[in-house]
């Protein structure tokens, strides 16, 4: 199952040159019923800020660095044993459904608790090829504040302006040693996007559309999407975890234990899903990084552990988080 490594500066290479009209603008809307299979604009967010700000290549790149000498080192260990992350959620409403219950929010920090700490109900369905690899986490949330603002806005689009109060949305609170998640109408079929580490302090966070936060019900418009999983997917990738298929044929997603998929998987795919790249091995569609609806993805592999853990280290990107 092992895979090739990108170095760090092929991989951001790679991100820079891909186009750009991915990047949803405001009040770019797609109804519930048109949207067909996940869309995640984390990829192409990145590959906007690359754009925008040149120094950001060489920040990301250092933390690549930082990263593989934490896998490398046999005594890295976080800092402050099992980490903790207080969660400010930021909620932008135009409609009463967008302003989603207290219930609702407190749901996803259970959905985010159980997914990062292998206490999920689906756990076990992990395949018996897996089984070796799938891992607990064990990286908690407590919702620490709620904050509610009325606009008039019926997108955000995925330019960030949520996060900025001159521009109608919400400032972020303490993004040093707070997780802020955003839930607006994002619009485009976009889902959710999260910005990687080495992003700028005043729009970091995680984005999800109010329709697919929290656990909603099997028969609401959020199915297949209604369980939580979106923002388990972006706090994946705000932790510097890759989608799965590395965002190119037969990519890589910087782990070593998880197999070299083709592309991205949608719905529930039947198992073994075998890849069309070399060796044509097994897919790991039910990984949070794959594209599958909300109940067929339930596990991180190891590897993926690995890389979440270095970013918290001694060094690491979100060392601040680990802090007592």
């Amino acid at each position: 199952m092992k895979k090739l490594l990108l170095s760090a500066s092929v991989a951001l290479l790679m991100f820079s040159c891909q186009k750009d009209n991915e990047v949803v603008t405001e009040d770019q809307t797609t109804t519930s019923s048109s949207i067909t299979h996940r869309g995640c604009a984390s990829h192409e967010v990145l590959e906007q800020q690359l754009r925008e700000n040149p120094g950001l290549a060489q920040k990301m790149e250092e933390i690549e660095s930082k990263t593989r000498s934490f896998l490398s080192s046999s005594t890295g260990r976080l800092v402050n044993g099992r980490i903790e992350i207080p969660v400010v959620v930021n909620v932008l409403y135009r409609t009463a459904a967008e302003n989603i219950s207290l219930t609702q929010i407190q749901s996803q920090i259970d959905v985010l608790n159980k997914d990062f700490n292998a206490q999920n109900s689906d756990y076990n369905q992990v395949p018996s090829l897996f089984s070796g690899v799938k891992a607990n986490v064990g990286i908690s949330f407590v919702l620490d504040q709620v904050i509610r603002k009325s606009t008039t806005k019926s997108s955000w689009g995925t330019r960030d302006a949520m996060k900025k109060s001159k521009q109608g949305g919400i400032n972020p609170t303490s993004p040093t040693t707070k997780l802020n998640l955003w839930v607006a109408t994002i619009g485009g079929g976009i889902l959710g996007y999260a910005q990687f580490p080495g992003g700028s302090t005043a729009t970091d966070g995680v984005v999800i559309d109010s329709k697919y936060f929290g656990v909603t019900s099997n028969s609401g418009s959020s199915y297949p999407y209604n369980l939580g999983r979106t923002a388990t997917h972006e706090v994946g990738h705000w932790m510097n975890l890759r989608h799965i298929w590395g965002d190119a044929t037969c990519g890589s997603d910087l782990v070593s234990d998880t197999p070299v998929h083709n592309t991205a998987n949608y719905g529930v795919p039947a198992y073994p899903h075998y890849s069309t790249c070399s060796g044509t091995p097994v897919e790991m569609t039910m990984n949070y990084m794959d594209y599958t609806d909300d109940r067929g993805m339930y596990m991180f592999s190891l590897g993926q552990k690995a890389r979440m853990d270095a970013i918290f280290a001694s060094g690491g990107a979100r060392n601040s988080f680990a802090q007592p």
